[in-house]
């Protein structure tokens, strides 16, 4: 909206220039009149809508839209503002705005500077909180089958809460009173800017420090908070507090609120005490409660072990009742061994007769030497008689083998051959020279006829011309061969169908 005295001012200021009567005024000073008159007139302004699409940029600072049924509003929270903000911007949530209005000329529209930011009642914040609790459950984060015993007589507790105040004196009252028990406390802010971040930091540090280390590792967790107003324990209905109670490896005890005070840690601790006093009496035995249940177990236990050692004494009395007398029990087992002893003497007697009987038919089956040495005799004599007609047969069977290889010999013998008018012709060493090519040209050899031995050169006219270091004339050879031994071979005895072994020789 344009104020009217801005637009009269800027009319008159034309006209005393003396230009046209048709004033104009230029995008900028337009742009400038309506920022004045937007920022003079809604320069604090509540505005009450439904956040819609949130976002953060690099930038740090926070956009996001404002809306109704059928309006809509552009707000942002420049960066220092929104670090110090109670109520974080979500889609959805419904919410009073209070800041300025303030155009930018560049898009030509106006938008919501927000400086604060309160929930629009208390029913809002619940249907956030119920829409938050249904999305983490159906993540599973808050099913039993994920929660873990809480131990009874836990050495180290861990406690996550504000460092002053009245609810760590009042936890560590009641610890000290029940049972002395060590206490790490890390302080955190319990409500306002950061505290969820705080809270979680000190839930998953708890659970990062290592078995053995310098600060020991606590047993058990217990995040605490007084009593306050759903927006005062909002920090306890963050998703990354909710998280990082659910994901916790230590057991963890919340003690958020009074005991009509809900928040979604309860949901995901695994056990809920209704004030931090109850969580700490939850965490502890009572000392007192202890001596007592140990000198109830004592008394029980020495109880038993009587009641053991009476039915003990009773059990041993009924074994001597039906235990004898030593001197009667000896006087029993005598007479067993007497009756023993006659019973053996009998049974002895038997066992001999028994064996004599035994004996007289092996006596009777017993042959005597000299009968057995006849009757060895008789069989050698047999075997003496087989013996020598087996040695005569194979005798006579080896005299005709012999004769019969005799004639084969006399048959094959070589003499036979030069009986048939061949002859042997041997070297100087007395081999017998099969072929012309063995015996050089005038070299002395011996022929063998069937009476006699005659001594002969070969070829002596030849090897009168022929140098005695040349090699043998084997033309020269073979024809004296020829003329000599072979001839005579050809001229008087056939040749066999198959040379015997005694031919091959030649």
């Amino acid at each position: 909206m344009i104020d009217d005295n801005d637009y009269t001012l800027s009319n008159a200021a034309t006209n005393d220039a003396g230009l046209s009567n048709n004033a104009y005024l230029s995008v900028g000073e337009l742009s400038a009149a309506v920022k004045r008159t937007i920022e003079g007139t809604f320069d604090y302004v509540r505005v009450r809508g439904e956040i819609s699409q949130p976002r953060t940029p690099a930038s740090g600072h926070v956009y996001f839209t404002l809306k109704d049924e059928k309006n809509a509003l552009a707000a942002v929270i420049w960066r220092g503002v929104a670090s110090g903000l109670q109520v974080r911007p979500e889609d959805g949530l419904d919410v009073i705005c209070t800041g300025k209005m303030t155009t930018f000329g560049g898009q030509s529209k106006y938008q919501l500077i927000v400086n604060e930011i309160e929930v629009a009642g208390e029913g809002a914040l619940l249907k956030q909180l119920e829409d938050r609790r249904r999305k983490l459950a159906s993540e599973g984060l808050f099913d039993n089958a994920r929660k873990k015993p809480i131990p009874a007589m836990p050495s180290v507790i861990g406690v996550v809460t504000s460092p002053t105040g009245a609810v760590i004196r009042d936890i560590l009252h009641r610890v000290r009173d029940r049972f002395g028990v060590h206490v790490l406390v890390w302080g955190v802010n319990v409500q306002g800017v950061g505290a969820a971040e705080q809270i979680t930091a000190a839930i998953e540090g708890f659970n990062a420090l290592p078995e053995g280390g310098a600060v020991p590792r606590p047993d058990l967790l217990i995040v605490a908070r007084g009593g306050g107003s759903l927006e005062d324990l909002w920090c306890f209905n963050e998703e990354n507090v909710v998280r990082a109670a659910a994901g916790s490896q230590i057991p963890l005890i919340s003690a958020v609120g009074h005991e009509t005070d809900t928040t979604l840690i309860d949901y995901a601790s695994d056990m809920r005490a209704p004030t931090p006093s109850a969580a700490a009496e939850m965490a502890t035995p009572v000392a007192a409660e202890l001596a007592a249940r140990l000198s109830e177990i004592d008394a029980r236990l020495r109880r038993a072990i009587t009641r053991q050692l009476d039915n003990a004494e009773q059990m041993v009395r009924a074994i001597m009742r039906g235990l004898l007398h030593p001197a009667e029990q000896i006087a029993r087992q005598t007479q067993s061994l007497d009756i023993a002893l006659a019973g053996l003497d009998a049974g002895m007697m038997r066992l001999v007769e028994v064996n004599d009987r035994k004996l007289a038919k092996l006596s009777d089956r017993i042959v005597s030497p000299e009968q057995r040495l006849a009757v060895v005799t008789q069989r050698l004599g047999v075997m003496q008689e087989r013996l020598d007609s087996l040695m005569m047969r194979r005798q006579e069977r080896a005299q005709e083998t012999l004769s019969q290889a005799s004639r084969l010999l006399s048959a094959n013998s070589y003499e036979r051959v030069l009986e048939r008018g061949f002859a042997l012709v041997t070297d100087e060493t007395g081999q017998a020279i099969k072929r012309s090519d063995e015996a050089a040209i005038g070299a002395k050899v011996e022929i063998k006829f069937a009476d006699k031995k005659r001594a002969a050169q070969l070829d002596p006219d030849t090897a009168s011309s022929v140098n005695p270091k040349a090699g043998p004339v084997k033309s020269t050879v073979k024809s004296t061969v020829k003329s000599t031994v072979k001839s005579t071979v050809k001229s008087t005895v056939k040749p066999a169908a198959k040379p015997t072994s005694q031919e091959e020789l030649f």
